[in-house]
């Protein structure tokens, strides 16, 4: 069974994004999507201060048998990015949600955190 954190949003696309901290919010993938990648190996990390739209595709994690674009699940600019993950891609399979960050968003348009999905409607969807 995967990890769904409660406090997160989490987008169709399985990032999620903690909206606690709208002028930083992390990104990750989630311990659902981690699982299904399985063992990451590189990660393309996006560019700082790049200003991405909702459902943008904004980097890319590798694994053994996989390429998987990662996308902006609301608007705004990227204003930090999880460097050491150049370096050690596979914290985003021990730690998705912890040191498994990929990057902080400051939020553009807090409404559209209203579409995405909040832990017990992302539980569901993935069963």
């Amino acid at each position: 069974m995967s990890n769904v954190l409660d406090h997160l949003k989490y987008a169709e696309s399985h990032e999620w994004i903690d909206p606690t901290t709208p002028e930083a919010a992390p990104v990750g993938i989630s311990d659902h999507a981690q699982d299904e990648i399985q063992d990451v190996v590189y990660l393309e990390l996006p560019e700082l201060g790049r200003v991405v739209e909702k459902g943008e595709a904004i980097a890319v994690v590798e694994s053994v048998k996989s390429a998987n674009d990662i996308y902006a699940p609301v608007g705004g600019e990227i204003v930090e990015i999880n460097e050491p993950l150049g370096e050690a891609p596979e914290l985003i399979n021990t730690d998705p949600y912890g040191e498994g960050w990929i990057f902080k968003l400051k939020i553009a348009d807090a409404s559209e955190l209203q579409a995405l999905d909040d832990a017990t409607a992302y539980s569901a969807k993935i069963g």
